[in-house]
């Protein structure tokens, strides 16, 4: 399953951390970001992904995030 969220994460040190956050409760999955993309896209590949959770963690932190279908 692969899930496709908009981010408004801008530096690659913040990308770098929730990548590192995401995969600490995803460890079977492959998480990146896309800065370059005007959406600052993250995909997150695995079979245990979960977008409500994934949504909840960025918020937390203080980043919009929003699933893409």
């Amino acid at each position: 399953m692969v899930e496709v969220f908009k981010t408004n994460i801008q530096e690659e040190s913040q990308s770098d951390k929730m990548v590192q956050l995401l995969l600490h409760h995803f460890p079977d999955s492959r998480i990146s970001f896309d800065l370059e993309d005007c959406d600052k896209i993250l995909r997150v590949e695995g079979d245990e992904v979960c977008p409500v959770t994934i949504i909840k963690m960025l918020r937390g932190r203080g980043f919009d995030c929003l699933a893409l279908d």
